[in-house]
C-alpha cells in the first residue's frame, strides 16, 4: 500500500481528520449572494489558518454554506465550529438589508425590539 500524501503527521501521531460543516440560515431564508459567499470563504480560510486547519472545500447557495475542513487532533471540533459560526453572523447575514426579517428584529446585543403599537400588556392584579 502506497503512502497517502494527504495524511498529516504530528510529533507522536499520524492523522487525517475531516469534518463536514453545514451552516443554514434561519428558516432557510435566501439571503446569501455571491459577494456574501466570497466574503464568508475569506473569513473561513482565516479561521482555519488560526487553528492550523485546512479548508479543503467551500461551497454555498443562497440559504446555506458547506465546509469540508481537515483539522489536527489538538483542535476540538466545538472550538472550530464556534469560531466558524461567526462567518454567517458577522459579515453575511447582518449586512444584508433583509437581515431583520430573517432574525425577526432580534440581535445578539440585547432584547428583541417591539414596535410602539405592540408594547407588552400588563395584567392588573384583581
Amino acid at each position: 500500500m502506497g503512502i497517502d500524501e494527504h495524511i498529516r503527521t504530528g510529533r507522536h501521531c499520524v492523522f487525517r481528520m475531516h469534518v463536514h460543516l453545514v451552516f443554514v440560515t434561519k428558516y432557510r431564508h435566501k439571503i446569501f449572494a455571491d459577494r456574501h459567499l466570497t466574503r464568508c470563504e475569506e473569513i473561513m480560510r482565516a479561521v482555519c489558518e488560526d487553528f492550523e486547519a485546512e479548508l479543503v472545500e467551500f461551497n454555498g447557495e443562497n440559504n446555506h454554506v458547506h465546509l469540508l475542513v481537515n483539522f489536527p487532533p489538538k483542535v476540538a471540533v466545538s472550538k472550530l465550529v464556534n469560531s466558524s459560526r461567526a462567518c454567517p453572523r458577522a459579515g453575511s447575514a447582518r449586512s444584508s438589508p433583509t437581515s431583520s426579517a430573517i432574525t425577526g428584529g432580534h440581535n445578539d446585543s440585547g432584547p428583541a425590539r417591539t414596535s410602539p403599537g405592540r408594547s407588552a400588556v400588563r395584567r392588573s392584579a384583581s
